[in-house]
């Protein structure tokens, strides 16, 4: 009895690379699969002080950042195909720079040790009384700042809530704080969501002895995206807040015009005259602004999201950072997306005046086609008639030179000596003579007409 044999995988050859036992990789394959790995969360040993400054890269090209990272010490020879990635992670002795670039704007995160006087129980402190890059290079950041914030890590006693939340309020310089409990728990974030006069936002994260590098990079970046989404998201507030007067406008004109159309008050190359240049700038608006609207309802989503994954717990007397974001930010949200269905609506709207417009003309081209037809119809029966009569006195006056020349063949008939008389003769010949004409006429008229 024969018995089947397994076939057996191919080894790869001693000191070689393994042999694949794949189909042909997809070309997108190792960048589609890696894409999880291209933004990783920094390790940041606590304490320590995060400097994040996010500038729209709107007109900025990689060249003109990638020459800005190559100011820094030892950056020099910096290729610009290590910013393909759109991730850079530079390391430093002392600090790290990264620099990340997204679709709207590029990210520049420094990662330094937090100044001894800065830590908790500090009085407003200073944070950048020795920075680890030069004032000018932040300065020189190609772009128009968005975001700044100054986050300071640092570790506590978390057991004492009203001690800890005193000392916080002293870091901060005695302002009212919004603050949370991140993870159920595991850490504090407070901060004043307030800009000051050095440019900066101040976020403080208070975390237990003994917090993991991980954890803290992942505190860190979670906070960081939060604000810098929930301000992206923001954007399309104003551009709603411009649009309203128009909008305003383009609603009373297309009731106006719809209100024509209803009473038939004014003609149809005027209502079209007035419906295309209201067609027209309303079109517009959308082309120019909802990328915008889309934008800010993906920022929205994504703050909608980092607030979820801090996991917060509240602080008894103090609003956390997602509920005191979300009473002001769901406002301007709603505000965004209102304008957009409205902007939506409005093109709607114009497209159905636009058919009934469209109808209306419609009806009213048949109405005078079917009169152009019917003036046609009357001029062919005048034609025919006219024709008809035309027929008649041509027969007739065919008839009158027949009968004229046999009058005329009579007469010489009789002064040849033939015993005739013209006159009668021609006169008996005349009904004879009518008919001939009519009938040959008719003939050349079937033979006109036959296919």
């Amino acid at each position: 009895m024969n018995v089947p044999v397994a076939s057996k995988t191919p080894s790869a050859p001693a000191g070689g690379a393994p042999v694949s036992l794949l189909p042909p990789d997809d070309p997108q394959r190792a960048s589609l699969h890696n894409e999880v790995h291209s933004r990783p969360s920094a390790r940041i040993r606590v304490p320590a002080l995060i400097v994040h400054v996010a500038v729209l890269n709107e007109g900025i090209s990689r060249e003109m950042e990638c020459e800005h990272l190559r100011r820094l010490p030892g950056q020099q020879t910096l290729a610009l195909d290590q910013l393909s990635g759109n991730f850079l992670h530079l390391r430093f002795d002392d600090h790290t720079v990264k620099w990340e670039r997204h679709t709207e704007f590029t990210g520049y995160v420094i990662v330094m040790p937090l100044p001894d006087a800065a830590l908790l129980g500090a009085a407003a402190p200073v944070l950048l009384s020795a920075p680890a890059v030069a004032p000018e290079w932040l300065r020189g950041i190609p772009g128009r700042t968005v975001s700044a914030i100054h986050l300071a890590l640092v570790t506590g006693d978390l057991s004492d809530e009203r001690a800890l939340m005193g000392l916080g309020q002293t870091w901060f310089g005695g302002h009212t704080l919004v603050a949370s409990q991140l993870g159920n728990g595991h850490s504090w974030a407070l901060t004043e969501f307030r800009i000051g006069p050095d440019g900066f936002e101040r976020m403080l994260v208070i975390a237990p002895p003994g917090t993991t590098d991980t954890r803290a990079g992942r505190i860190a970046q979670r906070l960081l995206e939060l604000e810098t989404y929930r301000l992206m998201a923001l954007r399309g507030l104003p551009v709603a807040k411009a649009l309203g007067p128009m909008l305003s406008q383009a609603e009373a004109a297309l009731s106006d015009i719809t209100a024509q159309l209803e009473n038939k008050s004014a003609s149809e190359q005027d209502l079209l005259d007035t419906l295309v240049s209201l067609a027209a700038q309303v079109e517009r608006a959308t082309a120019e602004h909802s990328y915008r609207f889309a934008a800010t309802r993906a920022y929205d989503t994504l703050v909608g999201q980092r607030i979820t994954e801090l996991r917060e717990k509240a602080i008894p007397g103090t609003q956390m950072l997602g509920e005191f974001m979300q009473r002001r930010l769901s406002p301007a949200m709603a505000t965004v997306a209102a304008t957009a269905q409205r902007l939506t609506s409005l093109s709607q709207r114009i497209s159905r005046a636009s058919a009934l417009l469209r109808t209306r003309v419609d009806i009213a081209t048949e109405v005078q086609n079917q009169q152009l037809l019917e003036k046609l119809t009357r001029g062919q029966e005048l034609q025919l008639r006219l024709q008809s009569t035309v027929e008649g006195l041509s027969i007739a006056a065919i008839s009158y030179y027949v009968v004229s020349l046999l009058l005329y063949g009579g007469k010489a008939l009789k002064a040849s000596g033939v015993p005739v008389n013209p006159e009668i003769a021609t006169g008996a010949l005349i009904p004879l003579v009518l008919w001939a004409v009519w009938r040959t006429t008719r003939r050349i008229h079937e033979k006109i007409r036959a296919p």
